[in-house]
């Protein structure tokens, strides 16, 4: 018999897959308890139009990063700071900060935890930094700290 999954069921198959079972075991046990659904059409078309639509987000979503990748491309981001005696800084310039300065003057939303620093920016001067958007799509700013 088949039936579409409605929770993953350890060595049968994983949610919304559409498995072919005993009879008995659909019947007594997947069925009964929720755990699955029989695969009549209705429930078929209904886990082809839930794929159809992930999908789509998917791409959607691609296909912002791509665009955002652009946007951010080569851009520069300033940074004020200021150096103690030594002429170094009080600490260092984080990608929290890294993420609010591209934010408040490039206007583009950026998690801070997708900024990968080459090296720790600990004085004055130009570093480079990648911003990781999707999987395989990266942007490469350049993040100028001064006074």
């Amino acid at each position: 018999m088949k039936v579409i999954l409605t929770q993953d069921v350890k060595g049968t198959g994983k949610k919304g897959q559409m498995v072919e079972v005993a009879d008995g075991y659909a019947q007594n046990f997947l069925i009964k308890r929720g755990i699955a659904v029989a695969a009549s059409s209705q429930a078929v078309n209904e886990m082809k139009s839930k794929e159809a639509a992930k999908q789509h987000k998917l791409e959607v979503e691609k296909q912002q990063a791509m665009d955002t990748a652009k946007a951010l491309e080569g851009k520069k981001v300033k940074i004020s700071a200021k150096l103690g005696a030594n002429g170094k800084l009080f600490g260092s310039v984080t990608s929290k900060e890294i993420a609010e300065a591209v934010n408040s003057q490039l206007k583009i939303t950026v998690d801070k935890k997708k900024i990968t620093l080459q090296s720790d920016i600990k004085g004055h001067g130009t570093y480079n930094a990648e911003i990781k958007l999707y999987t395989g799509i990266s942007a490469k700013i350049t993040v100028e700290v001064g006074e």
